[in-house]
């Protein structure tokens, strides 16, 4: 059987391009599959058309509006299937500080920080954070991601880098979270549900960083940017425990259909492991890191992303329950 599948892109979002991106690979990759993709702008006329001739839909929008419950509620509304999590799990995922909160309770490895709101005199706090966290820190917009508005803090660098990072998070976002740096090897590890629900983590993955000394937007997606070895050269052991974070990490905030969590592996024996996020709609542009895992693990994109519309389209639909009648 094939479908009919709205491919939800941009959006109001500093990430939009990048979303437009992945929209152009998945739509490519489901009329290989046998299906008949359109790509659909995330905007006000989205709700007429997805009001036509539409099976299933496949998000693949990034930042606000599209990866934080908004758009999912809208499809939860029209009650059509889609790709990937739902409301409540997109809006965890999409909020870096409440994810922690739920990783912290769930027992997960993650870094001590602390949070900047508008308002706020980054000056002021400045000083105080790096004796509570550490002369080395990561600054970052509570939410969004493909690494924009985040800025590095050398334990070297003066108060005034650390003012500048939080204003610059601040433009991106009205919270900024300040973590303590964490020094190792960048490993990302996909999780892929199978047919029954079951996470199930793909092989890790190393990154190297090329344009930059971490991963950042130009590392990310520009060619040659950074350098990818999948699977991740790491132990038996430890590549076993990066999966198994991976899949509780996915658990803890309720993720559905496909994830992506990123983590820090220090050196040392045993390697200690922080968590630092889960992606509940990660990229799938020519150099996004979920389909190439899938590819090291056996599924061609075509087939992942078949995979993924048929498990949409498969999931019981949402019961309305009867109305009361007024006594």
């Amino acid at each position: 059987m094939t479908f009919s599948i709205a491919v939800i892109a941009g959006g109001p979002s500093s990430e939009a391009q990048v979303s437009r991106a992945s929209a152009a690979g998945v739509e490519k990759a489901l009329v290989e599959a046998g299906h008949r993709p359109r790509v659909v702008e995330l905007g006000r006329d989205l709700p007429a058309a997805l009001a036509r001739d539409v099976d299933v839909v496949f998000p693949v929008t990034h930042g606000p509006l599209g990866e934080d419950g908004c758009l999912q509620g809208l499809i939860e509304v029209l009650d059509l299937p889609y790709v990937g999590s739902g409301v409540l799990a997109s809006a965890l995922a999409a909020s870096k500080p409440h994810a922690k909160v739920q990783f912290a309770r769930a027992g997960l490895p993650i870094a001590d920080e602390r949070l900047v709101r508008r308002g706020e005199d980054p000056g002021a706090r400045a000083a105080g954070l790096r004796a509570e966290l550490g002369l080395a820190l990561f600054v970052k917009p509570a939410s969004g991601g493909s690494a924009i508005g985040v800025g590095r803090v050398r334990a070297s660098d003066d108060d005034g880098v650390l003012v500048r990072a939080i204003e610059a998070a601040l433009s991106e976002d009205p919270v900024a979270l300040v973590e303590r740096f964490v020094a190792g090897q960048e490993i990302t590890c996909s999780v892929l549900e199978d047919e029954s629900g079951e996470p199930r983590a793909l092989p890790p993955m190393l990154i190297l960083s090329r344009a930059n000394e971490w991963y950042d937007f130009q590392s990310k997606y520009a060619q040659g940017g950074s350098e990818h070895r999948c699977p991740a050269p790491l132990p038996a052991l430890l590549t076993e425990r990066v999966q198994q974070l991976a899949v509780a990490a996915h658990r803890a905030l309720g993720a559905r259909d496909l994830s992506r969590v990123d983590f820090v592996v220090a050196e040392g024996e045993p390697a200690p492991i922080t968590l630092l996020e889960l992606n509940t709609l990660p990229g799938m542009t020519a150099t996004s890191l979920f389909p190439e895992a899938a590819a090291a693990a056996g599924i061609p994109f075509p087939e992942l992303c078949d995979r993924l519309v048929r498990r949409a389209h498969a999931r019981p639909r949402r019961e309305a329950p009867g109305e009361m009648p007024m006594p």
